[in-house]
């Protein structure tokens, strides 16, 4: 068994740009779950009109790359008012079902063939990338060896997007900082533990929670941006609810409510999805495997570390519900 390449497979997902996504995206939802009580299990949604529009806006309208991403932020901001003006005012329940309702629409008609020949169909566009690859300084990717074995690597465009993704997420942990622990995020908070209270002190809940709604979805467009400038296509199915349960899966490992919670939920997320996957590979494959095909088959493999992860989750949920540096009082819900 190759312990090098585990490793290598686990330390590349977790400070890889797959990482760097889920991580931007879960900051999205901390705004929304973690601080302000808000049930939003749409953020694919919010990531998948983001990154049409840069790719619409390139590669159909032939507009500047600085254009598209100005489309791109502007359309999440759009989604999260035409989203949150008819749901905001009732139960947080309301809000989960219209997110991921909507996040499934976008999908659909994004991949519809009636609108191939503006969104590309269920292939998607390419083609937008090129101006962010044209300012990669890198001639030559990178490669940590301890010995003989070779702990990680990454390629040249691949170590481009983690110099701008985790420059983006330090950026934002640092907006989110800054925020929380502004009045406004004072408020946000409380409107998280009773907004009845905080209506009664004269402050508009509806206009904060639409605030913190749009301020998350912005997040979520960058995480949706990032997503297809690493990858170097927007392709619909991408976008599906997986997204979204992922990087509530990092949340909820890192701690909610907390600026770094995000972060470290998605590096420690896909450390383990990466090197236990790659583990039972290694371990059923090659000419002498270790766990013998009448126990497990190298297809079969593939499935077990999502089985572990969930096994996993549901014991971090019943032991430490608040995730690693969470608090266990501010992950309680209001569905009023």
């Amino acid at each position: 068994m190759d312990f090098g390449t585990i490793l290598d497979a686990a330390l590349s997902s977790a400070l890889g740009p797959q990482a760097i996504v889920f991580a931007l995206a879960a900051i999205g939802l901390n705004v929304h779950f973690g601080y302000t009580g808000l049930l939003n299990f749409g953020q694919a949604g919010f990531m998948s009109i983001a990154a049409f529009g840069l790719a619409v806006t390139v590669v159909t309208w032939d507009l500047p790359f600085l254009v598209g991403i100005l489309v791109g932020m502007v359309g999440a901001v759009l989604l999260a008012l035409v989203l949150g003006v008819p749901t905001l005012r009732l139960r947080a329940d309301y809000l989960a079902i219209v997110t991921i309702a909507t996040s499934e629409i976008l999908r659909l008609v994004f991949g519809a063939v009636e609108f191939k020949d503006t969104f590309g169909g269920s292939n998607g566009l390419t083609g937008f990338v090129r101006p962010y690859q044209n300012l990669n300084p890198y001639s030559d990717g990178f490669s940590l060896h301890i010995g003989s074995f070779g702990i990680v690597s990454f390629s040249k465009n691949d170590l481009w997007s983690i110099t701008v993704g985790w420059l983006l997420v330090a950026l934002s942990c640092l907006v989110v900082w800054a925020l929380m622990r502004s009045p406004w995020g004072r408020v946000l908070k409380s409107i998280r533990e009773d907004e009845d209270a905080v209506r009664s002190l004269g402050k508009n809940v509806f206009a904060y929670k639409m605030q913190a709604l749009v301020l998350g979805g912005v997040f979520g467009g960058i995480a949706g941006i990032f997503h297809i400038l690493k990858q170097g296509s927007a392709v619909p199915t991408d976008f599906n609810t997986t997204f979204t349960f992922y990087a509530y899966a990092a949340l909820l490992i890192g701690g909610a409510a907390r600026v770094l919670g995000p972060v470290v939920g998605s590096i420690i997320f896909w450390f383990l999805i990466s090197g236990i996957g790659s583990f039972f590979s290694e371990a059923t494959g090659g000419s002498d495997p270790v766990i013998p095909d009448w126990i497990m088959t190298q297809t079969q493999s593939s499935l077990v570390r999502l089985i572990l992860l969930g096994l996993g989750l549901m014991l971090l949920m019943i032991f430490r519900p608040q995730g690693i540096f969470g608090d266990r009082r501010e992950i309680a819900i209001d569905g009023r």
